[in-house]
């Protein structure tokens, strides 16, 4: 009996510290292609990216912090750059894909501008470069895609 006890008490002991455990797994918000952004906004935002990558292609830090928007400046490192340097060709020129809204964590919505890379015949395409932006062009996200 003592040992029913002793072990009813360790068990409850042991469960009363345990910690719960849950799973979050992170996602990439769709892009709602539904609703169209005009087309002199695209070209405004055709502009800003065209600035960010020659200024990435340069390593000029001083024009992507003028680029980029004021709510990830203090995120963005220079290691930061030379990885996303790292993850754009330079020598492949680029076109628009899909243009739409994308909702982020901060329950905001904003101009979202797929880039595709014009030799890149498949559909879907293969490599892809998902910028959002601010409504002023400014930069808030730059996301290249490969296929593996």
């Amino acid at each position: 009996m003592k040992k029913l006890i002793v072990a009813l008490c360790l068990f409850s002991v042991s469960s009363a510290f345990a910690q719960e455990v849950k799973k979050m797994e992170v996602q990439n918000p769709p892009m709602d292609i539904s609703a169209s952004i005009p087309k002199d906004k695209i070209e405004l935002y055709n502009q800003s990216f065209s600035k960010f990558i020659s200024a990435l292609k340069n390593a000029d830090k001083q024009t992507v912090g003028t680029l980029i928007s004021e709510k990830v400046k203090s995120l963005v490192d220079e290691n930061m750059i030379q990885r996303l340097s790292g993850g754009i060709s330079f020598e492949r020129k680029t076109e628009v894909y899909q243009s739409g809204y994308q909702k982020l964590p901060d329950n905001q919505t904003y101009p979202s501008v797929q880039y595709k890379y014009t030799d890149d015949k498949n559909d879907p395409p293969r490599d892809l470069i998902t910028v959002i932006f601010e409504n002023d062009g400014k930069i808030l996200g730059v996301k290249p895609d490969y296929s593996k």
